[in-house]
Formats: C-alpha cells, structure tokens, sequence
C-alpha cells in the first residue's frame, strides 16, 4: 500500500472535522481519557466525516471499538500490541501500522505484517514525555533499508520545514500533531502542510 505524506493526528472528532475538509486524505484519531459512551460517538463522528470526504481514518488503540464500529484501520503502540487480538483484526480486514523506537520492537513488529511501521520521535517532541531521545535521520534510514517497500512513517518535532530532509532520509509519511494542535489557527497550519506535503503526493 501507499500511504499519503501527509499523517495528521488529532486529540478529538471536533479537530478532525475541520481540517479533513481542507483536503486531508489520512488522519488518526488518538483519544485519550474519554468515556465508554464518548469514544464510540467519537470514532463514529470521525468515521462518517472521513467516508463523506473520501479521507483513510485510522483509530488509535481502540482495535476493539474499530471493528465493533467498523472502522477499517487501527495504530496500536507497543503497550497496545498485547492485548490486540491480530487474528480477529485480520478477520475483519482491519489494516494496522505499529509504533517502533528501537531494534526490537521492530522486529516485533514486522512479525506481525504491519500496514506500516512508524519511527519516532525523529526531532525533539513537546507532545509527551518520551522514554527515547529523538531518533534522527540516520535512523529513518536505516529503518526504511530494513523494512524494504513497506510504509514508514516519522513522527516527532516535525515542522514543514524539516520534511524535505525526513523524505530524503527515506520516510514516506510525515505524522503531525503538536504543530498543528497548537496553533494558534490549525486551518492555516494544515493547509501549509498540505501544500508542503503536495510535491510527494504527486
């Protein structure tokens, strides 16, 4: 498969229904802290905007309330990966790309044939306290020479400014969060990125 360049990530339902119009084509929605009742209408709200505007949704975590939901691709950190049920995932043809810091983790995770592999944090991040310093990317090429045609995606500290070299290094998509979550008007920083973004999705 193909991933777009441009991998936004978004806190809530409500962020993504204003940027996905902008012409976002894949967006994950990372819920955290939420209850039963408020993450099924969120996944749903997140689902339903994405089909109306022909963009790939991708739940965080939540594998169960995908498939319940039928949604069809999942991210799944490594604390995620066990208790994901990866046969009734394939089942129910539900795509999903795995978090990866280290060697191990990622041979971890390509045992398990992943959609995609995401790197990170490539940059410093304010996103989270992290237990990895920033990557680098010397790293993100090293890890697309291991992984071969599979996706990989990079994430942390990233800014439009620093994808040519993220590209160059060997990523095929950019995950964003913190650059356009804090900005002071998102509509404006998504469209930057995707214009940024728009010479590798040609």
């Amino acid at each position: 498969m193909r991933l777009d360049p441009f991998y936004l990530i978004v806190g809530d339902a409500e962020l993504l229904v204003r940027l996905v119009p902008l012409g976002v084509k894949l967006v994950q929605l990372r819920l955290k802290d939420r209850t039963e009742a408020d993450l099924r209408a969120q996944i749903t709200r997140g689902r339903d905007v994405c089909a109306a505007y022909g963009a790939q949704l991708v739940v965080n975590d939540y594998w169960q309330l995908a498939l319940d939901l039928g949604c069809d691709f999942v991210h799944l950190g490594q604390e995620d990966m066990d208790s994901a049920d990866f046969a009734a995932l394939r089942r129910g043809g539900v795509r999903f790309g795995l978090s990866t810091h280290n060697e191990a983790e990622l041979e971890r995770a390509l045992a398990h044939a992943p959609a995609y592999v995401a790197l990170g944090p490539v940059y410093p991040t304010l996103l989270k306290q992290m237990a990895w310093g920033p990557q680098g990317l010397e790293r993100v090429t090293a890890w697309k020479r291991r992984i071969g045609d599979l996706p990989l995606v990079g994430i942390g500290g990233l800014t439009p400014e620093r994808l040519p070299g993220l590209f160059a290094a060997g990523a095929d998509s950019a995950a964003v969060v913190t650059d356009i979550a804090t900005a002071a008007d998102p509509e404006a920083r998504c469209r930057d990125w995707l214009a940024a973004t728009g010479g590798a999705r040609r």
